[in-house]
Formats: C-alpha cells, sequence, structure tokens
C-alpha cells in the first residue's frame, strides 16, 4: 500500500519561507519510491471560521458545507498529514487557524459521539508535521502555536511521540530561508526520517 502524504500550505502569501520549508519537505518524500503526496494551499481553497455552534456534537459532521467536506475524508485517508504557516504576532496564521479550529468536527466525533477516526488497523500509524516559520529571532516565537497544532494532530489520532516539529525563526522577509544555514538540509533530513519510520508502522521495512 503507498503511503499517503496530504500537505497543507497555510500561509496567505504563496511560496514564503513556511511554503519553501514544506516544499523541500515534500521534494524529498515524493522522490521515494511508494510515497503520494497531495498539497493544497489554504488560499486556494474555501475553509470558513468555525461557528461554535457544536451541531458537530449531534451530526457528526459541520454544518458549513465548503470545502472542508472533501478535506475531511483526505484527512482521514492520509498517513501522513503536513502543515506549514508562518507565525504572525505570535501566533499561527488566520488561514491555518481556521483549518484547526474546524477539526472541532474530529473532536465531536472521536471525545462526544465516541466514534472511531481511523480503521482500528490505522490506530498508532500516522505521522504530523508542523513546520513554521518567525521573523522574530526570540527563541519562544512558536510558544503559542504549537499547542494549537497539537489540538489538531490529537482530534485526528496522532499520537504526541508521533508529531514532528522545524520550526525555523529570524527568517523574516520573503525568500529568506534560502539564507539559512540548516534549513534546506534539516527540511530533507526530516522527510527522510518520517517516510522510514511510516515505513515501519506499516511493516514495509525491507
Amino acid at each position: 500500500m503507498p503511503i499517503k502524504v496530504l500537505a497543507f500550505a497555510g500561509s496567505p502569501r504563496r511560496h514564503g519561507n513556511s511554503e519553501t520549508l514544506l516544499d523541500w519537505v515534500l521534494d524529498t518524500m515524493q522522490r521515494e519510491p511508494g510515497v503520494e503526496v497531495e498539497k493544497y494551499a489554504l488560499t486556494d481553497i474555501t475553509i470558513a471560521p468555525c461557528k461554535g455552534c457544536n451541531a458537530c456534537e449531534k451530526l457528526n459532521t459541520c454544518i458549513q458545507k465548503d470545502d472542508l467536506v472533501w478535506v475531511e475524508q483526505k484527512i482521514i485517508d492520509a498517513d501522513i498529514i503536513i502543515l506549514s504557516a508562518p507565525i504572525f504576532c505570535m501566533g499561527i496564521c488566520a488561514q491555518a487557524k481556521a483549518l484547526i479550529d474546524r477539526a472541532q468536527v474530529f473532536r465531536s466525533r472521536k471525545y462526544v459521539l465516541k466514534l472511531p477516526i481511523v480503521p482500528p488497523d490505522r490506530k498508532g500509524k500516522r505521522i504530523g508535521v508542523f513546520l513554521s516559520s518567525a521573523g522574530q529571532d526570540w527563541d519562544y516565537v512558536f510558544d503559542a502555536a504549537i499547542p494549537s497544532v497539537k489540538c489538531l494532530f490529537h482530534v485526528i489520532d496522532v499520537k504526541n511521540k508521533d508529531i514532528r516539529y522545524l520550526m525555523v525563526n529570524n527568517v523574516d522577509e520573503k525568500g529568506a530561508i534560502y539564507k539559512h544555514p540548516r534549513a534546506e538540509r534539516d527540511a530533507h533530513a526530516l522527510a527522510h526520517e518520517v517516510i522510514a519510520t511510516m515505513r515501519e508502522m506499516k511493516g514495509d521495512v525491507a
């Protein structure tokens, strides 16, 4: 069975630093045999903010019928889910946060309705990846984003130990990531590690 990678470029600015990190990771992953990659820019699809109505606790679906209708199934089907997003005003950008907030439907399914997110044979066999960039050089610039990202991955049945992070600060202007001494190398290394780990999870080890 192929390894299915689902990636979201969360920045409102296309092909900026966080999306470049994502492209480096995906380029390495899709060179691996048996890996299928799908990438979507959140600026190209419509995912409205959560209304907080909690209707999904009864309906097992969101009452807003936008692109989450098909994105939801892709999230369920994927083995590896990657979100890239920059830090705006010390938090994750609005486009990525809208996706995270709309994952409330998974939270309702899992914790309120007590329904499975993925089939039993796929539990514990999913990896989440968060890629981010920030203009500030402060060590704590990513601290506010991480809990939101963890929430997203937890409600779609990615265990905490199976979440990977690559966060690069002090890259402000567009293209600054290309001058970073380790970012591209770290992105390729992360991609190799994640695919190797997923092969182990699936029992596909030579």
